[in-house]
C-alpha cells in the first residue's frame, strides 16, 4: 500500500471505529506498514480526529522520520512487525467488552474465549491473556513477544487487544471479531451454552 493510500486508509477506519464506540477518548492506536517503515498513530491522538499529515512515520530502524511522535505503544505494534513475517498493520484497542473479559478471574490465560461463533475461531482463533504491566511498561513488549510468534492476537489483561495482520482490513476485521465475540461470552456467562465442538473447530482451522 502506498504511503498516501495507507494515511487514508488509517484515518478513514479510526474515524469508523472512534464512532462506533470500539475505543474512547485517545485510547487505541493502529499503524501499517508502508516502504521502508511504519506508519502509526500519534501519541494522545483521538481515532476519531486524526490528520494524515501528522500520522507518526517510523523508518524500519526506529527513527521518527516525520510527523508527530508516535503513539506511547508502539513497541506493541513493532513487536508483532518484528516476530510475525508478512504483517501489514496493527489494531489495539481499549473496547469495552474485550477489556471486561480481560479482568475475569475465571478466564483460561491459555485461550481466552470459548469457540462461539464459526468467524471468531476463522478470525482469531486461540487468545491467550498476557499479565499485566502498567502502561508504557517496556516488559510489556518482551511478554507479548513471548506469545507473537504463535498468535496474531493476544489480549492484555485490564487493557486490551492487539490484533495482526496482513492488511489494514483483515486486522480490523479480526480485532471487531474478538469484540463481538467478547460481548457474547458476557452475555452467554450463566447459561447453559453450546460452543463449537473440537471437531467442527478443527474443520474450520484445516
Amino acid at each position: 500500500m502506498s504511503d498516501t493510500k495507507a494515511r487514508e486508509a488509517i484515518c478513514r477506519i479510526g474515524a469508523s471505529i472512534f464512532e462506533r464506540g470500539l475505543t474512547a477518548g485517545s485510547s487505541g492506536n493502529i499503524s501499517a506498514r508502508v516502504e521502508g517503515g511504519w506508519l502509526m498513530t500519534p501519541t494522545n491522538a483521538s481515532l476519531g480526529r486524526l490528520d494524515p499529515a501528522r500520522l507518526s512515520l517510523i523508518a524500519d530502524d526506529g527513527r521518527l522520520v516525520s510527523g508527530d511522535a508516535p503513539t506511547k505503544e508502539s513497541f506493541l505494534h513493532r513487536v508483532m512487525y518484528e516476530e510475525r513475517g508478512g504483517t501489514g498493520a496493527v489494531v489495539h484497542l481499549h473496547s469495552t467488552h474485550s477489556v471486561a473479559v480481560s479482568c475475569l478471574a475465571e478466564i483460561d490465560p491459555h485461550d481466552v474465549l470459548p469457540p462461539i461463533t464459526a468467524y471468531y475461531v476463522m478470525r482469531v482463533g486461540r487468545l491467550p491473556l498476557v499479565p499485566y504491566f502498567k502502561p508504557g511498561d517496556l516488559a510489556l513488549a518482551e511478554a507479548v513477544r513471548g506469545f507473537a510468534g504463535k498468535h496474531h492476537a493476544v489480549l492484555l489483561a485490564n487493557h486490551g487487544p492487539v490484533v495482526a495482520g496482513s492488511n489494514l482490513d483483515a486486522a480490523v476485521n479480526a480485532i471487531e471479531e474478538l469484540e463481538e465475540t467478547a460481548r457474547l461470552y458476557l452475555l452467554l456467562r450463566g447459561a447453559k451454552t453450546r460452543f463449537l465442538t473440537p471437531a467442527q473447530v478443527e474443520e474450520l482451522q484445516s
